[in-house]
């Protein structure tokens, strides 16, 4: 093998090994999350909403925080509260980094939902969660572009109805993108998890 081919060889393996060096970096730096992972998603991009103490907010308003995101309503018997308990006990095992974490409650149902029911049912779980509202007709168009499925279901009287409605969380890191959606059930051990990834 002459000189000039040796150098050949020498430089390919030199190539090979850099670039094997540049991929495991790349793995290591790819978290993996236990809820589904949304990253570069093109919709729930953002929200125009009011909270129960009548401010405008959007996404803005939460920057450098994990934002974990739920439609429901207070009347839900079991869905809606177990999820919020759920959050709550999350931000509560994530210690002082439960302080960059907001919750975020969505009501489907803001006949009943006035902002007074809203603060109360938001201080039972976490005084710093917020309840947001819209009028019937944004609230449609904002259901949409979240892909979220909600419905009106009668009771026996025009004002004992029940909502139907998806069952999950939309995740968002601390600039305001959406990267995970965590259904229903999974707990409050891995929510933490994933959320603590999304503050390293």
């Amino acid at each position: 093998m002459n000189k000039r081919n040796t150098l050949k060889l020498i430089a390919a393996y030199a190539l090979l090994t850099g670039a094997a060096a540049i991929f495991s970096a790349c793995s290591e730096k790819s978290p993996s999350f236990s809820a589904i992972d949304l990253t570069g998603a093109d919709y729930a991009k953002d929200f125009a909403l009011t909270d129960y103490n009548g401010q405008p907010r959007t996404l803005k308003d939460f920057a450098g925080k994990v934002v974990v995101l739920f439609f429901g309503y207070v009347q839900c018997p079991d869905v809606c509260p177990t999820s919020m308990a759920e959050l709550a006990e999350a931000k509560r095992l994530l210690g002082k980094d439960g302080e960059r974490v907001q919750g975020l409650f969505v009501t489907v149902d803001p006949a009943r939902d006035t902002p007074e029911v809203l603060k109360g049912y938001m201080e039972a779980f976490d005084p710093t969660f917020l309840a947001l509202y819209t009028t019937p007709e944004k609230l449609s168009v904002l259901a949409k572009d979240y892909k979220l499925y909600y419905k009106k279901v009668d009771g026996p009287t025009p004002t004992s109805y029940s909502m139907d409605h998806s069952a999950g969380s939309y995740v968002y890191d601390t600039q305001g993108k959406l990267r995970l959606f965590t259904r229903y059930g999974n707990g409050a051990a891995l929510l933490a998890a994933d959320i603590k990834l999304l503050l390293q």
